[in-house]
C-alpha cells in the first residue's frame, strides 16, 4: 500500500499499519505452531499507540527498566517479563508490581533482591540471565558473548546447581540473525547449561530472531522449539526486538539545501543519522531511500546526505538519482521503525521528528509531535 507523502509532515515516523499486521500474523503463526510465547521487545519498538494491536496477537512483551515495565502495564494492559543488567533498589518495589517474571544478571543481584521476590504478595518467577559463550555477531558493540562481557552468567561462575527459587533461564546471544544461527547458539547452551533446563520450567531465548525477514525458515525454527519443549518439558519465550517492526515503516525528510562541498554534492536534510537513525552510525549501516542508488554511479546525479547536527561526522553516503534533487523535495528512508524512536535524542537541540500510523483505510493520523518542551525538560 502506497504512502501518500502529501499527507505526512516532515520529518515524520510513519508507521504501516497494515505492515504491521503481516508481520504480527506471521509472528502468531510460529507462535500457534511451535507453543512458544512470543512477546515484543520494547527496547526494538516502543509505539504504545500500537500496543492494543500487537496484544491481539502476541503474549506480552518484555521491559529492561522500570519506565518501560510500567509502560506495559499500562499501555498494553498485561504485566511484563522483566530483565536489567542491575536493578536499582530504590526501584525494585515498583517493579515487582508490574512484572510477572524477574530474571537477575548475576547471582549478587539474584541474593540481593530474592527475599523481596518471595515475600510480594504475588508469585513472581525469578530467573537468570546466563551466557553461553557463543554468538555469531560480528560488531562487537552489539555481541553479548565477548571476554568481559558484563551480560549474564557463565556456567563456571553458576556451580552444579540453581539457586534456591530460580525457575527458568534466559540467553539473548543474537542479533537479527535467522534459525540456523539459533541451532548452533542452542548447541553451546545445551552443553553448558543442558542438565540445569531439566530443573527449570522456562527458557527465555531472547531477542535477535528475525523471523519476518524475507527467507527466514520458519518450519526450522518451530522445529527448534518444538524439541527444546518436548526434550526439557519448559516453556519457551522469545522476544524478537527487530522483527516485529521490520519493514513496517519509513522516515519521512525534506532536503532543506544542496551544497557543493569541494568537489562532493551534499543534500542537507531536515532529519539527522546522530540523532534520528544512531544505529546507522553505531552498526553500522546504510539505509535505503525510496527511488535511489544505493552508491554513486557515473552518468547519474551523486548526492552524500548530510544530517542537521554540527558534528562532522553526521552524515552518510553515497547516493544516486536518475534526476537532480532540489530544495524541498521529500526524501523517505526505508524501514525506520525499529531500534529508532527509541534512540532519538535532541543533541543539538534538534527537533524530534512526528510519530504517525499510516492506516489501512489510506489515512494517515498523527500520533504525536514534539516542541521546544521536549529539549529543555531533558536538560
Amino acid at each position: 500500500m502506497s504512502i501518500d507523502y502529501r499527507q505526512i509532515p516532515s520529518p515524520c515516523y510513519v508507521l504501516e499499519e497494515s505492515r504491521l499486521k503481516q508481520n504480527l500474523s506471521l509472528l502468531k503463526f510460529v507462535q500457534d505452531e511451535s507453543g512458544a510465547n512470543i512477546i515484543l521487545a520494547l527496547k526494538g519498538f516502543s509505539m504504545y499507540k500500537m500496543f492494543p494491536l500487537v496484544k491481539e496477537y502476541l503474549k506480552g512483551a518484555t521491559a529492561s527498566s522500570l519506565n518501560e515495565a510500567r509502560l506495559i502495564f499500562e499501555e498494553m494492559g498485561c504485566l511484563a517479563h522483566t530483565y536489567a543488567p542491575a536493578y536499582k533498589p530504590e526501584e525494585f518495589d515498583e517493579m515487582m508490581s508490574y512484572s510477572s517474571q524477574i530474571t537477575f544478571n548475576s547471582l549478587s543481584q539474584y541474593e540481593q533482591f530474592k527475599n523481596q521476590v518471595n515475600q510480594y504478595e504475588r508469585k513472581i518467577s525469578m530467573g537468570l540471565r546466563i551466557n553461553p559463550q557463543y554468538a555469531e555477531v560480528e560488531t562487537d558493540m552489539y555481541n553479548p558473548c565477548i571476554v568481559g562481557s558484563r551480560l549474564g552468567i557463565t556456567r563456571d561462575a553458576l556451580g552444579d546447581s540453581l539457586p534456591e527459587g530460580i525457575e527458568g533461564l534466559h540467553f539473548h546471544t543474537m542479533c537479527e540473525n535467522d534459525s540456523y544461527v539459533l541451532e548452533r547458539t542452542l548447541v553451546h547452551v545445551e552443553e553448558k547449561f543442558g542438565d540445569l533446563l531439566h530443573e527449570v520450567k522456562w527458557l527465555n531465548m531472547g531477542g535477535g530472531h528475525l523471523m519476518t525477514r524475507q527467507g527466514y525458515n520458519l518450519d526450522h525454527v518451530i522445529m527448534q522449539i518444538k524439541r527444546l519443549k518436548e526434550k526439557y518439558n519448559i516453556e519457551v519465550i522469545m522476544e524478537p526486538g527487530s522483527a516485529i517492526a521490520w519493514e513496517t515503516g519509513v522516515l519521512v525528510s525534506k532536503v532543506l539545501d544542496i551544497v557543493d562541498a569541494q568537489g562532493v554534492n551534499v543534500a542537507i536534510l531536515d532529519v539527522s543519522f546522530a540523532a534520528h537513525m544512531p544505529d546507522t552510525l553505531e552498526m553500522p549501516y546504510k539505509p535505503r531511500i525510496q527511488g535511489a542508488y544505493q552508491t554513486d554511479m557515473p552518468g547519474k546525479h551523486n548526492y552524500r546526505m548530510g544530517g542537521m547536527t554540527c558534528l562532522a561526522g553526521d552524515y552518510m553516503g553515497d547516493y544516486a538519482f536518475d534526476e537532480p534533487l532540489k530544495i524541498g523535495d521529500t526524501l523517505v528512508f526505508e524501514d525506520m521503525i525499529h531500534y529508532t524512536m527509541v534512540k532519538t535524542t535532541t543533541f543539538n537541540g534538534v527537533g524530534l521528528p512526528s510519530i504517525g500510523v499510516w492506516r489501512e483505510n489510506r489515512s494517515f493520523e498523527l500520533h504525536k509531535s514534539f516542541g521546544y518542551e521536549v529539549f529543555k525538560e531533558k536538560l
